[in-house]
């Protein structure tokens, strides 16, 4: 038996999330080719998981991108009452 991989394997070219239960630390990279296939997976997980969006990524490289990502929707915020 020989020793596992120790390098991180290349990134393929196309978008990523990281899908985690509720309350978790760590997730699951989930890759997907197009932008429109990213959202719609991103859409369905959301009902049940949290959700964080990664990015783009173009030979092996992370692409910065223009707009923010959005990983959830936002909470309330509380309301404070001057005295």
């Amino acid at each position: 038996m020989g020793r596992p991989p120790t390098r991180p394997k290349p990134l393929r070219d196309g978008y990523y999330l990281d899908i985690r239960n509720k309350g978790s630390n760590s997730g699951v990279k989930i890759f997907r080719e197009t932008l429109e296939e990213m959202e719609e997976a991103a859409k369905t997980y959301r009902k049940s998981k949290d959700v964080i969006v990664l990015g783009e990524s173009k030979n092996g490289e992370w692409v910065k991108d223009k707009k923010p990502k959005v990983a959830k929707a936002p909470k309330a915020k509380a309301e404070t009452k001057d005295k």
